[in-house]
């Protein structure tokens, strides 16, 4: 079998990254250039500023790419770019480039949705199951995916407003905490007492849909209120207690898809992934469901990275997909919702539990 050696970019939001992946689940060389001190003292993304940075990195990481990897432009099968969602500047950059090699090179371009390449960073730890779900946890999305058969993505739980990342970014700026706060959060959340009482809004109405905005303005409400009396707030307990809301939402809505869809494989992928409250609580959370195997995406791919690009090129790439030369960035993409008229089963699994 001739291997199928894969070129990817991705540049969707702050991180500039090229890789080339083998097979869909070996990593021949992966570069990463981060931009977080650049937007640092603003507390977020600036799109300008991210895109300005892709340009200047995105062709000296192909260079860097080829040579770690002990490879030329005629080794590669195929190019495949992340084309949505994502910062449109940003996007563009990637798109531009990815469309640029394939055209000198003869190459086939495989576009590739955002969320796929998270989900497809399973298969650098195991071969994806089918039928799948996977909670895709990030700072822009938070919702359940749905794979009944590989290279089938369907949305069937999403936030209604805020997603998880971008919730928690937003409280740690409240409490002073540098850009992304996420990972500072978890570590606080683990030292603390669950003593401040937050909503936890959505979380047993037995459907699979997310709402974070409410915790978050009340965390926001609460320290601001707290700063006008001139009242200091315990931030590590502030922290455990929006984690353990979190972490209540999350596992419960996990919980009830789980029940819903008793697939073979649960995947956690996104930025959040990484949080290890979020990992422990679905270690202990997947003790109730014998028929379902759990991967978490490695702590190292969790974030935008160019190799879950690779890996979900390779299985586009694998089913027919190509995209013409006027393939462009489409910010808003996202997978199809289920419609509500069909039925998921999964044959010779009667219950999951």
């Amino acid at each position: 079998m001739t291997d199928r050696i894969i070129l990817a970019f991705e540049s969707s939001a702050d991180e500039t990254s090229v890789a080339i992946v083998k097979n869909g689940n070996e990593i021949l060389s992966l570069e990463i250039a981060t931009q977080i001190k650049s937007h640092q003292r603003f507390g977020g993304i600036v799109p300008e500023v991210a895109s300005r940075h892709h340009i200047e990195q995105i062709t000296l990481l192909v260079d860097a790419a080829l040579t770690d990897a002990k490879l030329t432009y005629d080794d590669l099968t195929a190019v495949a770019v992340t084309y949505g969602p994502g910062l449109v500047g940003a996007l563009l950059i990637g798109v531009t480039a990815a469309k640029t090699i394939a055209w000198a090179h003869g190459l086939p371009l495989v576009p590739v949705v955002h969320m796929a390449g998270h989900i497809s960073a399973a298969q650098f730890v195991e071969p994806i199951q089918y039928p799948a779900l996977a909670l895709m946890v990030s700072g822009g999305h938070t919702e359940f995916v749905l794979m009944e058969s590989e290279y089938e993505y369907v949305v069937v739980g999403d936030t209604r407003d805020d997603a998880v990342g971008e919730s928690y970014d937003k409280v740690g700026r409240t409490m002073g905490l540098p850009y992304p706060a996420g990972k500072k959060i978890d570590e606080m959340a683990h030292q603390g007492t669950d003593e401040y009482k937050l909503p936890r809004a959505l979380m047993n109405d037995g459907k699979l849909d997310f709402s974070f905005s409410g915790l978050k303005s009340a965390v926001i409400n609460l320290k601001h209120n707290a700063d006008q009396r001139d009242e200091e707030l315990n931030l590590i307990n502030l922290a455990t207690s929006f984690q353990m809301a979190v972490l209540d939402i999350l596992l419960t809505k996990t919980r009830q898809a789980l029940k819903t869809y008793p697939v073979k494989m649960l995947i956690v992928a996104g930025g959040v992934a990484a949080n290890q409250g979020l990992r422990d609580g679905l270690d202990q959370l997947l003790t109730e469901f014998t028929h379902t195997r759990l991967v978490k995406v490695p702590l190292q791919l969790a974030g935008d990275n160019a190799a879950m690009i690779g890996a979900a090129g390779d299985i586009a790439y694998r089913h027919g997909e190509r995209a013409s030369w006027d393939l462009n960035a489409k910010p808003g993409l996202d997978f199809d919702y289920l419609s509500p008229d069909l039925e998921f089963k999964v044959p010779g699994v009667e219950n999951n539990i």
